[in-house]
């Protein structure tokens, strides 16, 4: 016996039940399985009108996922990345930028521990930091600052 093939309502409610999803990343996702008759952008639009997908929503997720691990930059460039509005993006940016200088030199602390020694241990701490999407600014200030408070 055959199964039947899970519509894509059902795609999409299976989707939402694991986790939060912004428009553009649902739809991106359900156009693989939709077909001729199906209308994605009408099932998404309810799904939106019923409060099912919330682009404030999943940028509220997005941030508290990443607050404690990534820089500002990085989290506004995911959120980009997924189709979230610009003002949305600027106020988990704003969120995410209070808590940014610790975040940076808690992750420098447990990744290096010490001040760099040379240019090229600098060189290799700035791009640790940057990858994480934290600024210049931030990075030098951290890196500047260098040795722990506590020793």
């Amino acid at each position: 016996m055959r199964k039947a093939t899970p519509s894509l309502r059902d795609r999409a409610l299976a989707c939402l039940t694991r986790r939060e999803y912004s428009r553009q990343e649902l739809h991106r996702k359900l156009s693989v399985f939709a077909g001729e008759d199906d209308d994605l952008d009408g099932l998404l639009d309810e799904f939106q009108q019923r409060g099912w997908i919330s682009d404030a929503r999943y940028a509220d997720q997005m941030v508290h996922a990443r607050k404690g691990k990534f820089g500002s930059l990085k989290v506004a460039h995911e959120l980009r990345a997924q189709g979230v509005a610009e003002e949305l993006v600027e106020k988990a940016v704003a969120e995410v930028r209070d808590a940014e200088p610790e975040t940076a030199r808690a992750l420098w602390r447990k990744k290096f521990g010490s001040a760099p020694a040379s240019r090229e241990e600098w060189a290799k701490q700035a791009r640790y930091l940057q990858g994480r999407g934290f600024g210049m600014e931030t990075i030098r200030s951290v890196l500047r600052d260098g040795a722990p408070d506590d020793e």
